[in-house]
């Protein structure tokens, strides 16, 4: 996939994290002006998550058009010693909604977060619904950037 990027973008005055954005998955996919990027959270800055990202541009630009609710096996963890091994699409919460729409010259890009995720959770959202997980997480109070966190489910 010629043009794609990954920005690695540090901690400023809205988050202390950094965040990994795809650049080029829209122009690799998109139908009508329409297409998306993604972007994972993080609370270090690490080539592993260059690297997810560019694992998450190639599944989704390959063939395997991601969306929101849609989930993707990592086949191992988010970072060793992690539960986390698959990844969650899910909205930008920690980014607030002005990150999820992006205008680009030609179109519009929506950013979806990648959100890392224990098999268990991947189990329950098949068994019980998206909303039913999201409302685990909320209820669990997950850190979503702790790659040691316990599984919710």
């Amino acid at each position: 996939m010629s043009g794609l990027r990954v920005l690695v973008v540090g901690p400023g005055p809205r988050s202390d994290c950094w965040a990994y954005v795809t650049a080029g998955c829209w122009a690799a996919t998109e139908e009508g002006g329409r297409g998306l990027e993604f972007v994972m959270t993080a609370r270090v800055r690490d080539q592993r998550f260059v690297e997810l990202m560019g694992m998450i541009a190639y599944y989704h630009c390959g063939g395997h058009q991601l969306d929101l609710e849609h989930s993707m096996p990592i086949g191992e963890p988010w970072v060793p010693g992690s539960e986390c091994d698959h990844l969650l699409v899910s909205l930008p919460y920690l980014h607030g909604p002005d990150l999820e729409h992006c205008r680009l010259p030609g179109g519009h890009a929506r950013i979806l977060w990648t959100l890392p995720v224990t098999a268990a959770e991947i189990e329950f959202r098949r068994r019980r619904g998206h909303e039913a997980l999201e409302r685990l997480f909320d209820a669990a109070e997950i850190d979503p950037t702790d790659p040691f966190r316990a599984s919710a489910a």
